[in-house]
């Protein structure tokens, strides 16, 4: 649980330092998280309110921070 926790945190910290919005497969090569982790980490931060997902599938996905 904690490692979860801190993996959505990297990717906050991620979108902090980021111009813009960010894609799953950015946060996968810069932090070599799984496809699936990244998923489920979005879908978490997304109903915590704390990023919002633009697009509903494939590439012309990607994630805001509220």
């Amino acid at each position: 649980m904690r490692e979860k926790e801190e993996n959505k945190r990297k990717i906050l910290d991620l979108m902090a330092k980021s111009d813009g919005p960010i894609t799953n497969e950015y946060v996968q090569q810069m932090l070599g998280f799984s496809e699936a982790s990244v998923t489920r980490y979005f879908d978490e931060l997304e109903k915590k309110g704390r990023v919002r997902q633009v697009g509903k599938t494939g590439h012309a996905v990607y994630y805001e921070k509220t």
